[in-house]
């Protein structure tokens, strides 16, 4: 989707920070809604059998809120997809989002269906980073993922 500048984090770059660090030039960030699916911690962590990442996955009557990253151009995703490990781990799409100024359209990143597994559980240090998303997400998201269980790692 050419010209599109915006990066929807719902799971560890909830944290701008993290997004920072990780060299993207970001203008300005904001709180957006993703209706249609949930959150889910079902994509494979390589170092632990156990250990989940951040996902979503399609639900039609529910919605993940996260961190909307406007980019200083279009070409600043291509910095996250190392990070992401994309085409491999995740890939990344365009997905129509609800913002309080009206809809917008971001890149985001979905888990490759063979690096997914049940059961499992983001680590405390991982959930950290979703936290600091708080400035950007309902009360209520911030609760449920305050109160997601985690592995102490």
């Amino acid at each position: 989707m050419a010209g599109l500048i915006y990066y929807f984090a719902f799971g560890s770059n909830m944290n701008p920070e993290r997004v920072v660090e990780r060299g993207l030039k970001v203008k300005n960030q904001v709180g957006a809604v993703l209706h249609g699916y949930r959150l889910e911690f079902n994509k494979r962590n390589q170092r632990s059998l156990l250990t989940g990442h951040a996902n979503v996955e399609y639900a039609p009557a529910r919605m993940v809120e996260g961190v909307l990253y406007e980019l200083s151009s279009e070409l600043e995703i291509l910095k996250m997809d190392p990070f992401e490990n994309a085409p491999i781990n995740y890939g990344r799409e365009a997905v129509s989002l609800h913002t309080d100024v009206g809809p917008c359209w971001a890149w985001t990143y979905f888990a490759n269906p063979a690096l997914k597994g049940n059961g499992l559980l983001p680590e405390r240090s991982y959930m950290a980073h979703l936290l600091k998303g708080k400035p950007y997400i309902s009360q209520d998201y911030f609760s449920y993922l305050e109160n997601h269980e985690v592995l102490e790692a």
